[in-house]
């Protein structure tokens, strides 16, 4: 049987387009030995020195002004990328877009972030006939990733599939999926194994995540958790970002045996399975790797958009809540204090809720794609 060849583009502005892309390629691979996968932020591997300073720029821009972010992403929250937009980024950027995609021939286009969607859309525009899927990967829909050449639009709940038709997407185009995460987070090893891995206690354990971008929340909100550290274990998970990593090992406030720091890591999901809160920014792979280990959370310092859409739908959905006060961290510590048992419980009965989501719904959404494509040519 021929294989199917599969090519995830992605961008790096945050970490979760590209991770979005990377458990689509696992779960691909673990339906179906057919299938081969490519992942690429199309920009960097293009241009590898024009790329990451747009993408420093941009991040820059976020954290110093995230009034103007917020002014922006509104202004232009029903716009989709105009046509002359789209050719400034494929002349500027993109000139070997199509060369690539002649090197690998792939069976579809699957893109995790708008713009290489842009890029391709115009190559279907100008003839090509490869499938373009859309992945959306937060729980909103920004008028950027609204583009007509998309065949179809997977995306993450009924919510977003009615933004889109409100926007002159039809149903026919959108499929409700989820977003997808790497196939670990849907599973529950042995916790007794990950805790002597790690060298953790069987404790009340507290996750606290620094976002793809290494921004931990303030240090007085983490000068306070750490206050509770005689009774409480804590797990600072600080990504890439090495400087902080170096600053909270100085810090004393970081020197209780119960304080855990761990730079990058791939066992993430290994982490959540030990932990019973996870406190993060509301990035929407994050906030998925959440559900599906069902673990309680609390999201701090929302980016202007799409963080704090993510956040606004879980706390409705009542699987998180904002950190609006030191008060709603006081109340979660006492809770894992003094009533334990509850919130493991409580975890336990949202775990057997999740069992009717499907976690490998976007990949075969891909592969049915892709299979009703080769039918038809």
């Amino acid at each position: 049987m021929s294989k199917y060849r599969v090519l995830l583009l992605s961008e790096g502005f945050g970490s979760g387009h590209t991770q979005a892309a990377y458990a689509l390629s696992s779960s691909l691979r673990k339906i179906s030995p057919n299938i081969q996968t490519r992942v690429l932020e199309l920009g960097s591997f293009l241009n590898p020195k024009v790329a990451p300073l747009i993408i420093t720029a941009y991040k820059k821009t976020v954290v110093s002004q995230p009034k103007l972010v917020r002014m922006m992403y509104r202004s232009q929250y029903k716009k989709s990328i105009n046509r002359l937009a789209t050719l400034a980024l494929h002349r500027i950027f993109y000139t070997h877009t199509q060369n690539v995609i002649r090197q690998l021939r792939p069976d579809i286009i699957v893109c995790t972030h708008p713009i290489p969607g842009a890029v391709i859309s115009r190559l279907k525009r100008l003839g090509m006939p490869i499938p373009l899927c859309m992945v959306i990967t937060d729980y909103d829909a920004h008028g950027t990733w609204i583009i007509p050449e998309v065949d179809r639009y997977l995306v993450s709940t009924d919510g977003v599939r009615s933004k889109l038709m409100m926007r002159g997407i039809p149903f026919s185009k959108i499929k409700v999926t989820g977003i997808p995460v790497h196939p670990n987070f849907w599973e529950h090893p042995s916790k007794a194994e990950i805790r002597m891995r790690f060298g953790l206690k069987d404790m009340p354990t507290v996750m606290i995540m620094s976002g793809g971008w290494g921004m931990m929340s303030d240090d007085a909100v983490n000068a306070y958790l750490t206050s509770f550290a005689d009774r409480v274990q804590f797990i600072f998970c600080f990504g890439s970002n090495d400087k902080a990593y170096q600053r909270a090992q100085r810090d004393l406030n970081f020197g209780h045996e119960n304080i855990h720091l761990i730079r990058y890591t791939k066992e993430i999901d290994k982490l959540m399975e030990v932990s019973d809160l996870l406190i993060t920014k509301p990035g929407g792979m994050t906030c998925t790797e959440g559900l599906a280990k069902a673990i309680p959370m609390l999201f701090y310092n929302p980016l202007p958009g799409q963080e704090e859409q993510n956040s606004r739908y879980f706390t409705e959905q009542g699987w998180g809540e904002p950190i609006t006060s030191i008060h709603v961290v006081t109340q979660w510590m006492e809770l894992l204090i003094n009533d334990y048992d509850a919130v493991v419980m409580q975890r336990q009965l949202k775990l057997e809720q999740i069992d009717r989501y499907n976690p490998t719904e976007c990949a075969r959404s891909i592969m049915d794609m892709v299979e009703h494509n080769k039918v038809l040519t």
